[in-house]
């Protein structure tokens, strides 16, 4: 499979920071220019997120899709929301008016907090449970030619059937984590499996990890989906000023927002993912050719949050690194989300591609 670029649409104009979860507002004009963005600049894939505040993402993955010709949503979703068959019927539809352009990813929950604002109370390891049993009935649907019928641990129902079909017949399917329980789903479960952005060597283990699943289950290996907020400037000496401005930022975002608080109150996060994140911190600030990981403990590692720091060339080296040790999806979103994703375009993915049409060619010619 080719080296395919993820970026992140935005709704609203704001700051991509520790104050992004708590935003609700809605920019049509801004999503537009945005989604057209990523179009022009020839994104492959863009996540469209989900927060219990935020605006519905299945409407703004529709209208990312009505907007757009070739970027690819990647919607994602939470079992614990929608009953599974009426969203095999939703993503159908979606996947249909985007012309068979969408993903979905699968988001089990770190946070019991946030699962609980929206009515969810299974434990962390219960939710894993779900939405393996969520993913199945997903597929089950989408493939029946008839009445499906369902009893599981979670979900019941009897005689359903959809008259609509995704376009090539199933929705890929993401799964992301750094738990064991991640590790389990996505290999049993993931067309893609997606990580935050670690050193290489942490990286190539979660990734061993995960194939080591798939293996046990006979299926193929899930492409890897890593992510970075790179922060670029013409030499490396101007991106690292320019990395500690942004440090600044976002540290007096997380002066006064719900992430600090929940910090101050409950210690470290809850998800296995940030845990990784704020370790790796702790054994340093700079890791391989130019892993950042000083705007994680800024954030308390509120997402993907690590930062490749360079210019250009150097950032796009760096992606190459992860390329090479079987990472095929490369999701880069920046702090400045709008004018980061133009400058990407611009300097990161041509370079990153014209280095993989060198290699392909030389390695045809050999």
């Amino acid at each position: 499979m080719p080296v395919e670029f993820i970026s992140a649409v935005h709704a609203d104009a704001g700051a991509s920071g520790p104050a992004a979860s708590s935003r609700t507002g809605l920019d049509v004009r801004h999503l537009r220019k945005y989604a057209r963005a990523l179009d022009d600049g020839g994104f492959d894939h863009t996540l469209v997120a989900y927060h219990s505040a935020s605006p519905d993402a299945f409407q703004i993955a529709q209208f990312v899709a009505t907007h757009t010709e070739r970027v690819r949503p990647i919607l994602a979703h939470r079992p614990g929301v929608v009953f599974p068959t009426h969203a095999a019927r939703a993503l159908a539809t979606l996947d249909r008016i985007s012309d068979g352009r969408l993903t979905l990813h699968i988001i089990s929950g770190g946070s019991d907090e946030e699962q609980r604002r929206e009515g969810d109370y299974l434990n962390k390891a219960e939710r894993y449970e779900r939405s393996d049993e969520y993913i199945q009935i997903l597929r089950k649907v989408w493939q029946a030619e008839g009445p499906v019928y369902h009893e599981g641990k979670y979900f019941r129902f009897e005689g359903y059937h959809s008259d609509v079909k995704p376009v090539n017949g199933l929705v890929p399917i993401s799964v992301g984590g750094s738990s064991q329980d991640a590790y389990r789903v996505g290999g049993q479960q993931g067309d893609i499996f997606g990580l935050w952005g670690e050193p290489l060597k942490e990286t190539a283990e979660q990734i061993a990890a995960v194939n080591a699943v798939a293996d046990a289950a006979g299926r193929p290996h899930p492409r890897i989906w890593v992510s970075f907020r790179p922060i670029i400037a013409p030499t490396d000496e101007l991106a690292w000023e320019k990395a500690h401005r942004t440090l600044g930022v976002l540290k007096d975002q997380a002066r006064n927002t719900e992430l600090l608080r929940q910090y101050r109150t409950t210690g470290r996060p809850a998800n296995v993912g940030s845990q990784r994140l704020l370790d790796i911190a702790d054994r340093g600030e700079v890791h391989d050719r130019c892993l950042w990981t000083a705007p994680a403990v800024a954030t308390n590692a509120a997402g993907a949050s690590t930062a490749l720091v360079g210019s250009p060339e150097t950032v796009a080296k760096a992606l190459l690194d992860y390329v090479d040790i079987g990472c095929d999806l490369l999701s880069i979103r920046g702090y400045d989300p709008l004018n980061d994703a133009i400058d990407y375009a611009r300097h990161i993915l041509p370079l990153v591609r014209q280095e993989l049409a060198h290699r392909a060619a030389t390695s045809q010619a050999a």
